[in-house]
């Protein structure tokens, strides 16, 4: 019997980075330029920013420091000087160790629900009973605690707590708007639609400013609703509109068959969505979701306008400073990093959600 031919393995150059390089950048004359060119703005712009972010930073010192460098380098002192302002606002500066608890506590929860294990009904219990904690951490009143206004949380934690809650509680009321939108019933159909439109009509600063400022008008006179309480709740009316239309395309993603083996097996209408329409529908839609969670997530910064000093309203409020007026600039630069890490989260955890439930169909 004859030897089977073994496979030529292809030459070095026809596989991996260089090929890649010759194929796509350097296969005519006129790319080799452009690809030379771009490299070497590349490399340009590269060598500034590293000049500028590090090599010729002043990372310690006073304003006056940094005054004598100004154009040169960046001015880290800022933060180094402001850090506590921007991350916790006008906490209390003795008691500033309870926000940075509560901080610490959700990281670790947010990177243990990663964990595909601990998917559970636990896992969201878990969740509800953290935010009773970080909520108590924040007001104290217990455990020898002082109390805290909630006129002066301030900061990262504020930022956290705004966007976790109003996604937690915005996704339930999207998706009762999106089945309201498809119901057979006129009335139930119309009021969906009608809230949903009109919601989506306004920008959230409109609906912050009437939560904050003209809703107090309509109470009867001694009665007062915490600020906070009303920001949050106008966060969350605004987000469930535009997630209840993500929802909406999840629904109609479902084919119609699905629709009818529910019916078949007997199942009335809520059963059959909690159990068998809804959780594909989620499925189907899970990359548009992450992305309303994480404009929820920065939109947080617009209460601002109604006197609440969320993370970059901290760190706008710390750059007012006369001394540290002129660098602005490396305060928006740490902020934009922290929300950078957490959008990167979300989108890397969304990411794992997808490949978890089988509903990923390109990386």
């Amino acid at each position: 019997m004859a030897d089977r031919p073994t496979q030529a393995e292809p030459p070095p150059l026809a596989r991996g980075p260089l090929a890649w390089a010759r194929r796509h950048l350097f296969n005519t004359w006129y790319n080799a330029i452009l690809t030379l060119g771009a490299l070497y703005l590349i490399a340009l712009g590269l060598k500034a920013a590293i000049n500028w972010m590090i090599v010729n930073a002043v990372w310690t010192g006073s304003g006056a420091d940094c005054h004598a460098s100004m154009g040169e380098g960046a001015c880290w002192a800022l933060i180094a000087e402001k850090h506590r302002f921007i991350l916790f606002g006008t906490y209390p500066y003795e008691e500033q160790w309870r926000p940075a608890l509560a901080i610490g506590l959700f990281v670790v929860a947010a990177g243990l629900s990663t964990w595909r294990r601990l998917w559970s009904r636990a896992l969201i219990a878990s969740w509800f009973a953290l935010l009773m904690v970080l909520a108590l951490l924040l007001h104290g009143g217990v455990l020898g605690m002082s109390v805290v206004r909630t006129e002066l949380w301030g900061g990262l934690p504020l930022t956290i707590l705004l966007s976790v809650v109003g996604i937690g509680l915005s996704l339930p009321l999207a998706i009762l708007l999106a089945l309201g939108r498809r119901s057979s019933m006129p009335l139930i159909r119309a009021v969906s639609v009608g809230y949903i439109e009109l919601v989506r009509g306004v920008p959230l600063i409109s609906i912050l400013f009437m939560a904050s400022v003209m809703f107090p008008l309509f109470l009867p006179e001694g009665l007062t609703i915490d600020k906070l309480l009303r920001a949050q709740v106008g966060i969350i009316l605004f987000s469930a509109a535009y997630l209840a239309e993500v929802v909406r395309g999840g629904l109609q993603a479902i084919p119609a068959g699905q629709y009818e083996a529910a019916d078949a097996l007997g199942l009335g209408y809520w059963r059959k969505m909690r159990l068998v329409i809804l959780p594909q529908a989620l499925k189907f839609v899970i990359p548009p979701l992450v992305n309303s969670f994480i404009a929820t997530f920065k939109d947080t910064s617009l209460v601002i306008i109604i006197g609440l000093y969320d993370l970059l309203g901290a760190a706008r409020t710390a750059t007012n400073d006369p001394v540290w007026r002129a660098f602005t600039t490396e305060g928006y630069i740490f902020v934009a990093a922290i929300f950078f890490v957490f959008c990167s989260f979300m989108s890397r955890y969304s990411r794992r959600l997808e490949r978890g439930t089988g509903e990923r169909r390109s990386p």
